[in-house]
């Protein structure tokens, strides 16, 4: 089988997924895409949104949807970075007994691992995670353990405050993206969601997902050769290197949010493994929109939700981060201009 006919094949796997995906979540095409994109861009996914929005919904139909094992730990002000590896309970005979914890229950087949509330966890347990995300293993018991298929998904309470650690910059940078799940606004969708009874009941809901559409042992192998076969031109680079320019000083680019002084709101634009991963992104949604190379629209697709993240606000504006940081993002691609 060729290359081309490899990747036109897993293309067709990857919107098989993002199908029965929309099949599932009522209104979020946009975060189902983006989802599907990280995945094929292996990059690890942060998931901004209210309670009860749909996003285990969303990680258990995708963890059916790639055949892959699922796993899921609650972030808790006196978690340790232990609960994440093993737990210990008393056996029928009273002695102490070592279980494989979350990380370890499902071995390498492990595909989707989702840590709720992360912010709610000490730094000390970030720090377990942040390894487990850059290279897919974790010490325990005097050997490494690998995860070569995983792809880590975290969300942050946003409502409360009390006992909470937010991610600093540096940690917000390791994923690749922050996807913003909202509920929908349409009142037909509104009223299926309250009243039809399959949104009730997580585990049916997601049934109807074809289990295994995705091979999980594969997606290192089809990245690559995105990353390797998805072109850009020249004008498509100076697009992209004016996009990472507007995000140090986005005043410079005429970039401006209502009642704050731009040329006073940036510390530090996104990094250059922030942008890196900005072109990784971009060159998914250009197969997945069936191009061979990347266009503007996949660049400004992807923008987004991998950018805003990464741009560290002046100390000031920070507590403010999710009012400012998005709009911000959505006004420099409004004044940048694109080829």
């Amino acid at each position: 089988m060729t290359a081309e006919r490899s990747l036109a094949d897993a293309r067709e796997q990857a919107l098989a997924l993002e199908a029965a995906l929309n099949r599932v979540m009522v209104g979020l095409h946009a975060p189902v895409r983006l989802a599907v994109v990280a995945l094929y861009a292996r990059g690890h996914v942060l998931l901004e949104g209210d309670v009860g929005v749909g996003k285990t919904t969303l990680l258990k139909a995708l963890a059916r949807g790639i055949g892959g094992g699922y796993q899921r730990i609650e972030g808790t002000i006196d978690l340790m970075p232990s609960d994440l590896v093993y737990y210990t309970q008393l056996g029928d005979d009273g002695r102490p007994r070592v279980l494989p914890g979350p990380l370890l229950a499902q071995g390498e087949s492990l595909s989707v691992f989702f840590f709720n509330e992360v912010n709610r966890a000490r730094p000390q347990v970030h720090a377990l995670l942040l390894r487990l995300m850059a290279e897919r293993t974790i010490g325990a018991f005097n050997r490494d353990y690998r995860f070569p298929h995983l792809t880590v998904f975290a969300d942050r309470n946003r409502v409360e405050r009390e006992e909470t650690f937010e991610l600093p910059a540096a940690s917000r940078d390791r994923f690749l993206m922050e996807i913003a799940i909202e509920p929908p606004t349409d009142r037909a969708q509104l009223e299926a969601l309250m009243f039809d009874a399959r949104y009730h009941d997580t585990d049916a809901l997601v049934q109807p997902v074809p289990a295994g559409l995705v091979d999980p042992a594969q997606l290192d192998g089809v990245a690559a050769a995105l990353q390797r076969d998805i072109a850009a031109s020249p004008a498509l680079r100076r697009y992209g290197t004016d996009l990472w320019l507007a995000t140090r000083d986005p005043a410079a680019y005429g970039a401006a949010l209502p009642e704050i002084d731009s040329s006073e709101l940036v510390l530090a634009g996104a990094s250059p493994r922030g942008m890196a991963m900005l072109v990784r992104a971009a060159r998914v949604h250009a197969w997945l929109e069936g191009r061979s190379a990347i266009v503007p629209e996949d660049l400004r697709a992807v923008f987004v939700a991998t950018v805003a993240h990464r741009i560290a606000l002046q100390p000031v504006y920070e507590a403010q981060r999710a009012a400012i940081a998005r709009p911000l993002a959505e006004e420099l691609l409004r004044r940048v201009a694109a080829p």
